[in-house]
């Protein structure tokens, strides 16, 4: 059992605020679950004032999702505000994933073929010589270990630094400027040194590749196919780069420790994987499914009057599509607060949803798999080296996590 219980029943106002504090870092608020006893949103008013209507359910989220008449440029009037932190974030210069169509699908295009799932299976074995060299390093230290500063998020720097390229000398950078950059969602004290960083180093990496891109390496395929034909400028590939760097490092390592996390805290689960090797892709939809870990990122606006489950959306109107009520809406995942690897939850919306969903997600899968079938055979007496409740979570973060996750074997 999860050291955190899930508490079930409690009335909401008419008009909560929103973020919504969890009672548990490692579940969603429990007002989500009274929401989703009605069709439609919930009228939520959010931290400026400004109200927004909030689905949870997933086939509703969905249908918001896949609607190109929502959109996701936060430079539109109406958009909702989830922080001021969050605002600082967005207002740095927008990488694709804060564009509508047709901008959105030009530059999402140019990055596609590089996420392709046979591409991404190529790489598998440098991925696993990734983690293992890692977790040999980890061992032979010997315990006890931080799984998170330790292993996880030097494993998903290697692996994002080595598809663009980066020299090794300057992967611990990374590591360090990307912790920085997400803690801007609750620290907007530090994020425009954090950034400038990296997207500086960025400008010059890039720069010295374009003078001879002849390397097997994303950065110089895009400088070819993109770039020198005028199809993306110099500075909108820094900051591709940028958004590469980041949504391929922090976000996976988080749902690494959170899986380590639920595993155990759930040791039937786990005894269950090392018993039965083929459930391992199941497992990993599982941790996808039960943490959500990117929890607010589709935040939408009406671009017309649109109609979802009987509610008339205005023109302007804000719209969170809560993609972490949708992957634990009863209706589609019974007994979803329950972390159960033989369920079949391939179908849920963490990657989001629509022209948005993930394009990383091939590549976080590899991670994922590489992670959970090499992880717990390596170490089977693996343990968390404090009392599980002291292990804390970051609730609040735009993306979920652990603080820290020490253990030891």
């Amino acid at each position: 059992m999860s050291s955190c219980p899930v508490i079930h029943g409690a009335g909401a106002s008419s008009a909560p605020a929103f973020p919504i504090k969890r009672q548990c870092p490692f579940h969603p608020p429990k007002q989500y679950e009274d929401f989703q006893q009605q069709a439609g949103p919930t009228k939520v008013q959010m931290w400026d004032g400004t109200e927004a209507w909030l689905f949870t359910r997933y086939e509703e989220v969905r249908n918001v999702l896949a609607d190109n008449r929502f959109s996701g440029n936060p430079a539109i009037k109406g958009f909702p505000s989830l922080s001021p932190a969050r605002n600082a974030v967005l207002e740095a210069e927008p990488a694709f994933i804060r564009m509508d169509p047709p901008e959105h699908g030009r530059h999402r295009r140019m990055l596609t073929k590089e996420f392709m799932i046979k591409r991404v299976s190529a790489l598998r074995p440098k991925i696993e010589s990734i983690f293992n060299r890692l977790l040999d390093r980890m061992i032979e230290k010997g315990p006890p270990a931080n799984l998170n500063e330790d292993l996880f998020l030097p494993f998903t720097s290697e692996v994002i630094a080595d598809l663009l390229d980066v020299p090794h000398k300057d992967h611990a950078f990374f590591q360090e400027q990307s912790l920085k950059k997400v803690l801007l969602d609750v620290d907007p004290s530090i994020p425009k040194e954090a950034s400038a960083k990296i997207l500086d180093y960025l400008d010059k990496l890039i720069t010295e590749r374009a003078k001879n891109p002849v390397g097997d390496d994303m950065l110089s395929r895009l400088i070819v196919e993109q770039v020198q034909p005028g199809h993306l400028t110099h500075r909108e590939l820094v900051v591709m780069a940028d958004l590469l760097l980041m949504a391929g490092h922090e976000t996976t390592a988080n749902q690494m420790a959170l899986g380590v996390y639920s595993f155990l805290t759930n040791p039937d689960q786990l005894q269950l994987l090392l018993g039965d090797p083929a459930l391992l892709r199941g497992a990993v939809e599982e941790m996808l499914r039960f943490h959500t870990i990117v929890h607010y990122n589709a935040f939408r606006v009406a671009l017309e009057d649109v109609e979802v489950a009987g509610q008339l959306i205005k023109k302007g109107e804000s719209v969170i599509a809560l993609i972490a009520g949708a992957n634990r809406d009863p209706s589609i995942f019974p007994n979803p607060d329950k972390f159960d690897i033989t369920r079949k939850a391939d179908h849920h919306v963490a990657f989001s949803f629509g022209i948005h969903q993930c394009l990383g997600q091939p590549l976080a899968r590899v991670e994922l798999q590489t992670v959970f079938s090499t992880l717990f055979q390596r170490m089977p007496t693996l343990k968390f080296a404090v009392p599980a409740e002291q292990i804390k979570g970051k609730g609040d973060h735009f993306v979920l996590g652990v603080e820290s996750l020490p253990v030891t074997w």
